[in-house]
C-alpha cells in the first residue's frame, strides 16, 4: 500500500477509534445509579419481585442506563421507614404500601384500598382513565414525592384467626393486625387494631400479641405458617384490590432526561402488571396447596351481621373524613361516583359471568 493511502487509513482508523471512545465516555458519563428502599424482606415473594422485574426492565430498557439498587428491610432496617426515607432523599425511590403512611399524611391510605371498595381492575381503571393518578399527585406533591401504582396482590384475604367470629360480641377487644382505613373500621366496632411489620407476624400471632391477623392470601400466607395456629381463614371485605406503590423523590426525577423518565414510568408499570397476574397464579397454587396439606383449615364468610356493622362504620368514618379536609373529600367522590359507575358495569359482565357459570 503507498505511504500516503497507509497513512490516510491510519488517520481514518484513529478517528473511527476517537469517535468510539467519545461516544462511549458520554454513554457512560449519562448512567443514572438509583437506590430503591423496598419495605419487604430480601426474599418476599411477588411483592419483593415487583422491585426487581422494575429494575431489570429499566436497566434493559435504557440500555444500562438507569442502573437500580434495591435495599430490603434487612439492609435499611426500616420496613415501615419508607417514606421519610425517600422523601429526605436518602433513597431515590421506594416500594411500599400508601396505607402505612396514614398516620403521617391520612390521605395516602386511599391509594392501596378500601373496604367495601373497588376491586383490582375497577381500580386500576380509576388510576389510569377516572382521575386517581391526578388526585394522588395532589397528595404526594408536597412531600416532594411522587407515587405511582406498584403491583397488586388481588382481593385479600380477611384474615386468620384463632377463634371462630360468629356475632359482634366475638370482635370486642380482639386484638387484630390490620392496617389503613380497615383498622380503624375495625376499632370501631370493638376489635384493637395494630400494625407490625411482616416479619414480626407469625412469633406476634404464636405467642398471643394478637389473636388475628390478615396479611394477603394463600400465595403469602402460605409460607408465613399462619394456618399452623389460626385455623380460621376469612373471606375479604376490607381490601378488595390491594395496591403498593413505587415511590419516586421528586429531585431524583427531574434530574432525569425525559427518555428515562417515561422508561422508569414504562418500568413501573409493566412491573405492577407483572406482580398483579403473579398473584394470581400464585393464589391459585398455593390455595390448591393448602387444601391438600393443611385441610383443617376452616374457611369462613363473616356474618352478615358483621359485615352490616362494618360497611356501615366504613360509611361513617368516610363522612367524618370528608367533613374534616376538602383533599380527602375530593378522593371520598371520586372512588364513590367512579365505583357505581364501573360496578353497574362489573355486575353484568364478570359477576354474572361467575353467578351463572359456577362449577
Amino acid at each position: 500500500m503507498p505511504a500516503n493511502k497507509l497513512c490516510q487509513s491510519l488517520v481514518k482508523r484513529a478517528l473511527i477509534a476517537s469517535v468510539a471512545l467519545l461516544s462511549f465516555s458520554a454513554l457512560s458519563a449519562d448512567v443514572y445509579r438509583l437506590k430503591l428502599a423496598e419495605t419487604w424482606g430480601p426474599n418476599t415473594p411477588i411483592l419483593g419481585d415487583a422491585s426487581k422485574n422494575m429494575a431489570k426492565r429499566a436497566q434493559e430498557m435504557s440500555n444500562g442506563r438507569l442502573q437500580i439498587r434495591i435495599d430490603s428491610a434487612n439492609k435499611h432496617k426500616a420496613p415501615l421507614g419508607v417514606f421519610d426515607m425517600v422523601k429526605s432523599g436518602q433513597y431515590d425511590l421506594g416500594h411500599s404500601s400508601s396505607y402505612y403512611w396514614k398516620g403521617k399524611v391520612p390521605n395516602t391510605l386511599y391509594f392501596s384500598s378500601m373496604p367495601f371498595g373497588m376491586v383490582t381492575m375497577e381500580q386500576y381503571a380509576w388510576f389510569y382513565h377516572g382521575g386517581g393518578m391526578e388526585l394522588m399527585e395532589k397528595v404526594y406533591a408536597p412531600h416532594n414525592l411522587l407515587s405511582f401504582p406498584g403491583g397488586n396482590s388481588d382481593i385479600q384475604m380477611g384474615g386468620w384467626f384463632k377463634k371462630e367470629i360468629n356475632s359482634l360480641e366475638d370482635l370486642q377487644g380482639l386484638k387484630m393486625r390490620i392496617p389503613g382505613f380497615a383498622g380503624e373500621v375495625l376499632a370501631r366496632v370493638g376489635a384493637k387494631p395494630t400494625n407490625i411489620a411482616p416479619g414480626e407476624l407469625y412469633t406476634s400471632l404464636e405467642r398471643g400479641t394478637i389473636d388475628a391477623l390478615e396479611w394477603v392470601g394463600p400465595a403469602f400466607d402460605l409460607r408465613m405458617g399462619f394456618q399452623k395456629i389460626a385455623p380460621y381463614y376469612y373471606t375479604a371485605w376490607h381490601e378488595p384490590g390491594s395496591e403498593t406503590q413505587f415511590l419516586v423523590n421528586k429531585k431524583t426525577w427531574d434530574k432525569l432526561p425525559k427518555d428515562l423518565q417515561v422508561i422508569l414510568e414504562t418500568a413501573f408499570r409493566v412491573a405492577a402488571f407483572d406482580m398483579y397476574t403473579q398473584a394470581v397464579d400464585a393464589n391459585a397454587s398455593s390455595w390448591a396447596t393448602m387444601k391438600s396439606e393443611y385441610p383443617d383449615i376452616k374457611v369462613r364468610d363473616f356474618p352478615p351481621q358483621v359485615l352490616a356493622a362494618m360497611r356501615t362504620a366504613t360509611q361513617e368514618l368516610l363522612a367524618e373524613e370528608a367533613a374534616k379536609d376538602p383533599l380527602a373529600k375530593e378522593i371520598i367522590d371520586s372512588q364513590e361516583q367512579y365505583l357505581k359507575k364501573v360496578r353497574a358495569w362489573t355486575n353484568i359482565s364478570t359477576q354474572a359471568y361467575l353467578q351463572s357459570n359456577t362449577q
